[in-house]
């Protein structure tokens, strides 16, 4: 019998007018139960500069959160060659293709999110969403964006707040970053 994965949820991140924030609900699920409600999802990389969050499992994204690192030293200043290089060993890597998370990564000029089958999307909007409420919080996000004049930090906390209200995977103990200047 396979026992319950742990599991943290839902991650948003917005991008207007050259700022950029992202931000987790604090919620970690075992099976149907919730395990905690203030979990921190989301983290700040390379001095402040790079802003990451994750979905899935705690353990397996602490993993990728490493190795992300590892490439960021390697590809300094440049966030789009360390995801696709973080993205191709995940995928090729016997160990790393069977972590089970997502990633978002952003910095002040661009954003993606990362999977292990070594999907690397970069979004039209400036809105990268994971996890069981990303959906939520990804079409609030868009509403926010498209229908008011609130900085990057308060949609965020908007939109996530407004997954926690649908999701039953999601909860309103929001944790928001933005980059160190």
């Amino acid at each position: 019998m396979a026992l319950p994965q742990m599991r943290a949820t839902t991650i948003l991140a917005v991008r207007r007018d050259g700022k950029i924030a992202i931000g987790g609900d604090g919620q970690v699920s075992v099976g149907d139960t919730v395990a905690k409600s203030r979990a921190v999802k989301v983290r700040t990389l390379k001095g402040g500069r790079v802003l990451a969050g994750f979905a899935g499992s705690a353990a397996d994204a602490l993993t990728l959160f490493e190795k992300f690192e590892e490439k960021l030293e390697r590809y300094p200043g440049n966030l789009a060659r360390a995801s696709v290089e973080l993205a191709k060993e995940w995928r090729s890597d016997r160990v790393l293709r069977r972590l089970e998370a997502l990633l978002v990564v952003v910095d002040a000029q661009s954003g993606f999110m990362i999977s292990g089958n070594g999907e690397l999307i970069e979004p039209d909007d400036g809105i990268l969403a994971i996890g069981s409420g990303g959906a939520y919080a990804q079409a609030a996000a868009r509403a926010l964006l498209r229908e008011t004049t609130l900085s990057p930090r308060e949609i965020v906390e908007k939109a996530l707040t407004i997954a926690g209200e649908i999701c039953i995977y999601t909860n309103t103990n929001i944790t928001v970053l933005e980059p160190t200047p």
